[in-house]
């Protein structure tokens, strides 16, 4: 199964999805302002919050490639017809999910990996409090990344589902770098930043999009049989592993 999710929608989902973040990560960036030292009384600097977020992204590559390549080690070892059809509905379903999600229709996947691996990973971060530099600062984004979210973990299956390591860690990138300027702007406590990125019509421009995307998914390997689209290489219509 090639097709999947691209870098550019990769990129548009964590802008439109950005409102979400605010919501549910947005008082986490905003604590680095009073964790930057022990009293609160200074403002992290812009170098500090880029460090946040780019361990927080890393993160996310990290876990793409990892498990693509499990999905790949799986798919060299088992029947391939079988295989790219259970791979091509399961990234149909997971990008309707997701754009469900942006619809205020779903909560994403719950993958109960993340809630177990957090209680272990929490620890680790409240000893890097306060922090001071920047490595700190990367550290603790590191292990924000693996904070249990379903709309993340959605993103993470899609990114993961086209099997290749490396496609799948640009596509996190993609998505993380997409997400980064409202997270940054909550963290000054910029009041529009929500109002900027979680427009309701954006998101749902979003979402429907991503609707449409699982129905062409789905439907890839008869569009191609019938309609001759086998030339459209942007749509998700191919229906082969890698070898």
């Amino acid at each position: 199964m090639t097709g999947g999710l691209t870098l550019t929608a990769a990129f548009l989902l964590g802008l439109f999805a950005s409102g979400h973040c605010v919501l549910m990560c947005g008082s986490v960036s905003g604590a680095l302002m009073l964790a930057t030292d022990g009293s609160g009384q200074r403002r992290p600097s812009l170098s500090m919050l880029l460090a946040l977020q780019f361990g927080r992204v890393t993160s996310y590559m990290v876990a793409a490639a990892l498990l693509a390549g499990l999905g790949a080690s799986i798919v060299q070892m088992v029947d391939q017809d079988a295989v790219r059809w259970a791979l091509r509905a399961l990234s149909a379903a997971t990008f309707a999910i997701v754009g469900l999600t942006l619809l205020g229709r779903a909560r994403g996947i719950d993958i109960g990996f993340g809630r177990a691996l957090w209680p272990r990973l929490a620890p680790i971060a409240r000893s890097l409090l306060p922090v001071r530099r920047l490595p700190q600062a990367f550290g603790l984004g590191a292990i924000w990344g693996w904070m249990p979210c379903g709309f993340v973990y959605s993103v993470l299956l899609i990114a993961s589902l086209g099997i290749s390591p490396l496609r799948g860690a640009a596509a996190m990138l993609l998505f993380g770098l997409g997400t980064m300027p409202a997270l940054i702007a909550s963290a000054y406590g910029t009041a529009g930043a929500l109002r900027i990125f979680g427009q309701k019509q954006a998101r749902a421009a979003m979402g429907g999009a991503l609707l449409a995307m699982a129905a062409l998914t789905l439907a890839g390997p008869w569009l191609v049989a019938h309609s001759g689209l086998h030339e459209l290489h942007w749509l998700p219509l191919e229906c082969t592993t890698p070898r």
